[in-house]
């Protein structure tokens, strides 16, 4: 029986281009996607996927925290987490999210495939690029960390409203899409400042991309590169 599959990332290129490639293996059946984390979680109630590949770095609400949500409500979905970012405090807080594969949006398409049979056998999986670096860091420990690997020092709201800050949003709409009030995000906003150490709008946004809160799109190309090539089962 197929696995039912939900693809979750920002650019309707990608979503698209695996999809169709996924759709040429009978053992994935694509059962929808969505470009944002809020789309997310009202797609994976309705269609209930086995396994959901997604962007780490969604608009709005973070791929680690739409992780979070589904695997309170839903233990036995499947996640494969894709992601630019290969630093050990990110890959750690993806796992402690619930994310059953972490994978590097420069693989291939054949890892990625490799990746979802794994989490579908109820393995995890790291990209090895990242499970070597992982490995190194747990080897090498950094005798201190910078301000830009503090994703541990800020809480689940905060980092929340650092990714819509970022993002361009006011405190107000940023509120908004929180359901939230004005006075609360200035509060989390302040507290997560002072926390980084920053002073500006301007330092938060570089720290976010730095954290991986916020990440440039890629294209597809890297993904379809071998996708041309027969797939071993």
């Amino acid at each position: 029986m197929a696995l039912g599959v939900v693809l979750v990332d920002a650019m309707a290129l990608f979503r698209h281009g695996v999809g169709a490639l996924l759709a040429g293996l009978p053992e994935f059946n694509v059962l929808g996607d969505c470009s944002d984390g809020k789309a997310a979680l009202q797609l994976v109630s309705r269609v209930k996927p086995d396994l959901i590949v997604m962007d780490a770095s969604l608009p709005g609400l973070s791929g680690i925290d739409v992780t979070v949500q589904l695997k309170r409500r839903y233990p036995e979905v499947r996640i494969v987490l894709l992601t630019e970012h290969k630093s050990d405090d990110y890959v750690m807080e993806a796992l402690r999210g619930g994310a059953d594969g972490y994978v590097l949006k420069t693989t291939s398409f054949d890892e990625l495939v490799g990746a979802m049979r794994s989490v579908a056998q109820g393995k995890k999986f790291l990209s090895p690029e990242v499970s070597a670096f992982v490995v190194d860091s747990v080897l090498h420990p950094k005798p201190a960390p910078t301000r830009f690997s503090g994703l541990q020092l800020l809480t689940r709201h905060e980092r929340n409203i650092m990714q819509l800050i970022a993002e361009g949003r006011t405190n107000r709409t940023a509120a908004e899409f929180l359901s939230r009030s004005p006075k609360t995000v200035e509060k989390h906003r302040s507290n997560l400042m002072r926390k980084l150490g920053l002073s500006s709008s301007t330092e938060l946004v570089l720290v976010a991309m730095e954290m991986g809160l916020i990440e440039r799109p890629i294209s597809v190309s890297r993904l379809m590169k071998n996708a041309s090539q027969p797939i071993s089962a």
